[in-house]
């Protein structure tokens, strides 16, 4: 035990709507708006100091729980699903660092309220994906308040001064492997002197307007750019992720090619591709990087990695991807829920590791010191956060040390959402000759400087 350990004492929960400028398309829906989850975490230390922290995330519930089930009752259901955890987390009676609580928490709290929740709902369950995105907005916010607490940057707290189990405790190494964790903490595995700025991916959408032709005349009539071209030019982006659809093999190889045609056109480097989860068989997949090879070889080349094309339950899909790897390094992203799954992941091929704080804090930093120890890449990519849930996203990436700096898309599909917060953090919200700046962050904890933003919030849903 440390004198600096804490308990939680309060949570309060807040929903923030958000309209979205142009549709988004995730895999097979089509997403207009957003609700995110703002939380505020009141902890106490041994000695009796109390602080306050605050987390925030979008409920995607279409990224996080595709069904037929309408996306009004996912919503619904996540949102109540949010103020439960908010009951359970004060009364669960953990104690002990950030990472403790939050893997202790995971391991038991979380998926007896999972349980109970999907029981009494009846009809589809929520899938475990969903209870992590809940969860991680409470999460963040108790990494937060110990930062708070304390006075220091949270990345400073990730050391054996305040935590009492090594990376042991938590991570198994690979067998045979010659890894130890003993000894071993979060903070051995970050970048030394980690960067204020970061080179920043644009999301190329499934139903964007790349070019004039694509416009339908619903098109957004006010400041910001629409068609792809006008972006990349505005922002000087050097890195386009295409979204794909994974069912219709021509349609994802010709949007590869226009997007990279007028990419490379004006100046881009990189780009990506993520099917979603919707392909069954790496031989899609396969077939659509080899067309690229032989037809538009500088496409091929430019394509850094592919993104999560299988389904996500990597334990019911236990797909040989290797055939996909070999030609192109092929990331984690849906399925990446904690280290288990990333080792599952490893051993059926996949060679990376897309790292999101919506996942929690404590399980992506878990999963970025098992994967670097086993020498997997990183990349942390979004989910289309806004407001103050882009800052733990970015802090996170420049303390991975990701391939190629993180993916920011708040600002192409809700690009208002952001303005209170943007006067504060101006180079985080807009970004500019390619990168996003967040050099503005600073203080305890996230550096968030909620008081200094001054948002207001609506009446909490649930103050416990």
């Amino acid at each position: 035990m440390k004198n600096s350990d804490i308990s939680i004492t309060s949570a309060s929960v807040y929903f923030l709507p958000v309209t979205m400028r142009v549709p988004l398309k995730f895999g097979p829906e089509t997403v207009t708006n957003a609700v995110c989850l703002r939380v505020k975490v009141g902890v106490r230390d041994r000695a009796g100091r109390e602080a306050v922290g605050w987390g925030e995330t979008p409920l995607s519930v279409s990224w996080v729980w595709p069904s037929t089930l309408s996306v009004t009752e996912r919503a619904r259901r996540m949102e109540d699903f949010s103020i439960r955890l908010a009951h359970r987390l004060v009364n669960c009676g953990l104690a002990g660092h950030p990472m403790e609580i939050g893997a202790d928490f995971i391991h038991g709290p979380l998926a007896e309220t999972l349980k109970t929740a999907n029981t009494e709902a009846g009809g589809p369950e929520m899938p475990y994906l969903g209870s992590l995105v809940t969860f991680s907005a409470f999460d963040i916010a108790i990494h937060d308040a110990f930062g708070n607490l304390l006075g220091r940057d949270v990345y400073e707290t990730y050391s054996p001064e305040f935590m009492n189990r090594d990376l042991s405790a938590y991570l198994q190494p690979e067998e045979g492997s010659g890894i130890d964790f003993t000894g071993l903490h979060p903070q051995d595995f970050f970048v030394k002197n980690a960067p204020q700025a970061l080179p920043v991916w644009h999301l190329v959408g499934g139903v964007d307007a790349l070019e004039a032709s694509d416009l339908n005349g619903t098109e957004p009539q006010d400041a910001h750019p629409i068609l792809l071209a006008d972006w990349i030019q505005r922002d000087g982006l050097k890195c386009l992720k295409v979204k794909l659809r994974g069912t219709d093999a021509e349609w994802d190889y010709e949007r590869m090619v226009r997007v990279g045609r007028i990419g490379f056109a004006n100046g881009v480097t990189w780009l990506s591709a993520d099917f979603n989860c919707t392909v069954k068989d790496p031989a899609y997949v396969n077939a659509i990087t080899d067309r690229l090879l032989a037809n538009e070889p500088e496409i091929y080349a430019r394509t850094l990695y592919v993104e999560q094309p299988f389904p996500y339950d990597l334990e019911a899909h236990q797909i040989d991807v290797r055939s996909v790897s070999a030609r192109k390094p092929l990331f984690l992203d849906e399925s990446a829920h904690d280290w288990e799954f990333v080792r599952l992941g490893r051993r059926l091929g996949w060679s990376g590791v897309a790292l999101k704080t919506c996942k929690t804090q404590t399980g992506a930093l878990l999963s970025l010191c098992w994967a670097k120890a086993h020498g997997m890449p990183l990349m942390v990519q979004d989910l289309t956060n806004p407001m103050l849930a882009i800052i733990p996203h970015v802090r996170l990436a420049a303390h991975a040390g990701t391939i190629q700096g993180v993916e920011c898309n708040a600002m192409q599909f809700y690009p208002d959402a952001s303005i209170i917060e943007e006067r504060i953090h101006p180079g985080l919200y807009r970004r500019r000759e390619g990168i996003v700046d967040f050099s503005s962050l600073k203080g305890s904890g996230f550096g968030y400087r909620v008081d200094e933003i001054g948002r207001e919030l609506p009446e909490p849903a649930v103050v416990v």
